[in-house]
């Protein structure tokens, strides 16, 4: 499922590729945010219409798909999991009939997936003038919206109404405005640009890993790197102070202490800010960055370095980094 992931258009991993996007975008005066979100989202997918849209979907990108792809055993083993989820209850145990294979590996790649079929068939094809971002994570939407300028309410019901014109999954959808809530982020359009925030949900427990955990230290390491790194991206300097506040509380409630975190938490900044000086270094120097998503029947790095010979290569220095 892996393979056939990025052949959807608003398909995205996490939340930083939004905020990456949100900085290289110039943004018109009069966008909406807007965020749709499934309800129950495994449990309304038909099982023969899910597998029948990963099907459609294999067969509208079988040219960028490797030549050893093996559709036809790929869909039978689909089929094999999707319709026979076994589960036990109360001493019981249960064949479930319909919806996604609660529990599966594959269940998150599989919503995605056949959702991006109707995504890139129908819904971006259809309001592409009007939506100028729009991504998808599983069972939820964010997009900026142009209102026409004729006929608005007529175009975004419109759009609702496309949306929930897939089998039996509903959608509940806010209505446009200039702020929104979307995975671990908030979002405020404020003139052409989107400032964002960290989202936390107040049922949160914070269960980090605690002192006398059998994890390696390492866990420990990581974890604080990436909140760090998350925290610094996604909020403003008075934000981020506010959220590393609250998260050195947090690992101090489950058993930390300061003089365990202290050493942590410098080496973390110091790699933060090691790597924004040569961001700005790079920048600096008008650095083109050239990457192309690998396909083994596409573009090979000999390809581009042979474009860049032939266009570049008296301009600029080349860093096969």
């Amino acid at each position: 499922m892996k393979e056939l992931m990025p052949f959807i258009q608003s398909y995205i991993q996490n939340s930083s590729t939004v905020v990456r996007d949100l900085k290289m975008l110039d943004i018109p005066e009069g966008a909406l945010l807007f965020t749709p979100n499934a309800k129950s989202m495994y449990t309304n997918i038909d099982t023969n219409t899910g597998i029948s849209a990963i099907q459609e979907f294999i067969m509208t990108n079988t040219k960028h798909l490797p030549l050893n792809f093996p559709t036809e055993l790929f869909l039978q083993i689909l089929a094999i999991v999707m319709g026979n989820n076994i589960f036990d209850f109360a001493g019981t145990y249960w064949r479930q009939c319909s919806g996604t294979a609660m529990g599966m590996p594959a269940a998150c790649a599989y919503a995605t997936i056949l959702f991006g079929n109707q995504e890139n068939n129908k819904i971006l094809p259809m309001f592409k003038s009007q939506l100028i971002y729009y991504k998808h994570c599983i069972d939820d939407i964010f997009g900026i919206l142009i209102p026409p300028n004729k006929n608005k309410i007529r175009t975004w019901n419109a759009f609702k109404e496309e949306l929930n014109n897939w089998g039996h999954l509903v959608w509940v959808i806010e209505d446009p405005s200039l702020k929104t809530t979307f995975l671990d982020l908030n979002f405020q359009l404020n003139g052409s640009t989107v400032i964002t925030s960290t989202f936390q949900k107040l049922m949160n427990l914070y269960l980090y890993i605690p002192p006398n955990s059998s994890h390696p230290p390492s866990c420990l390491k990581r974890l604080i790197a990436h909140k760090l790194r998350c925290y610094y991206t996604q909020n403003n300097t008075e934000n981020f102070q506010n959220m590393l506040v609250k998260f050195i509380s947090r690992l101090l409630d489950r058993g930390h202490t300061i003089k365990e975190l202290t050493p942590l938490l410098l080496q973390a900044a110091s790699t933060l800010d090691r790597q924004n000086i040569q961001l700005k270094e790079n920048n600096k120097q008008s650095t083109i960055y050239i990457h192309w998503t690998y396909h083994p029947n596409g573009l090979q790095q000999r390809d581009l370095r042979r474009a860049f010979d032939t266009t570049l290569n008296d301009t600029l220095p080349y860093n096969r980094k």
